[in-house]
This record gives C-alpha cells, structure tokens and sequence, in this order.
C-alpha cells in the first residue's frame, strides 16, 4: 500500500476509490498478460506436437507428453480468464466498512485486498497480498471493522482500515 498507515488514514472516499479502482486494474493488467504468455505456451506447444507428428510407436510418449503441457497451460488459461472475470465483479466504486468481498484490508502486518488469488503484488509504493476469499486468512477477517484485533494461527494483528 502506501509508505506506512498513517498515510492511508489521510486519504478520503474519492481517494480510496482511485485507489481500489487501480488497483484492480493492476491485477486486471496482471493477469491478461498471465494469460497472453499461457497462451503463447499453449500454442507452442500444440505446434511442437504437429511438427513431430504421428507417434513413431506405441512405446513413443513424446507427442503424448507435449500434449499433455498444452493441456495444462490450458487448464491454466481458463483460471487465469475466471479470475479476470472474478475482478469484474468487484464494485471499485463501493466503499466498505467491514471486510468482504471487494475490500481493500490494512493491519498492522500487512495489507490484503479480498479478490482472487494473484498474491504478492508490487503496488504504487509498496505490496499488497491479493486474495481469494478462499483462503483461510479470510475467514479469520471475514465480517471484521477497522480496528478489530484478528488472532490468526497464533499472531495478532489490528486492522488499521477497512475499504
């Protein structure tokens, strides 16, 4: 997030807006280039596949193994075009008092925005941990306000802000 809290308590609802409205246009950005490169895999390998063409024998997996990668970053590509849609349904334009779906969620420890799983994500001046409300961090958080103390896997932290 920004260079300490301190920081994110100054700023005001248009400002947490701009701020939540680029953030997900980050993990957007993020994530089309995940799936153009997962893409470009693919296709790589399918091609390698048709050059080497018909097994030379039963015994003969290389076709077999290339196609089996290109399945894979297939199965990729889908997840990776579920979650851009996933960020799609994020309202930027709402602002939340507790954490849910859509939140961007400062502590004392770190600071998570509640989306789909991307990760660690270098983010204006700092890093913010996109996640899946999948994840069990956030069913420690779910439903918390600023200023809640979360006892998770025997650590404390304090949400500093929620929005």
């Amino acid at each position: 997030m920004y260079q300490g809290l301190e920081i994110a308590d100054k700023m005001d609802e248009t400002e947490k807006i701009g701020y939540k409205r680029r953030l997900v246009e980050e993990c957007t950005t993020n994530l089309r280039t995940a799936a153009s490169n997962t893409k470009v895999a693919m296709d790589e390998a399918q091609s390698s596949a048709n050059e080497y063409g018909r097994p030379k024998d039963r015994y003969d997996s290389y076709r077999m193994q290339v196609l089996k990668k290109r399945d894979m970053f297939a199965k990729q590509l889908i997840q990776t075009n579920e979650q851009i849609d996933v960020l799609g349904k994020i309202g930027v334009n709402k602002l939340h008092d507790k954490v849910e779906f859509g939140s961007v969620v400062l502590t004392d420890k770190q600071n998570m925005f509640i989306a789909t799983g991307i990760g660690r994500l270098k983010f204006e001046d700092g890093d913010i941990f996109v996640i899946s409300p999948n994840v069990p961090v956030y069913e420690a958080i779910k439903g918390k306000r600023k200023g809640d103390v979360v006892d998770f896997r025997g650590g404390k932290f304090k949400i500093e802000d929620v929005f």
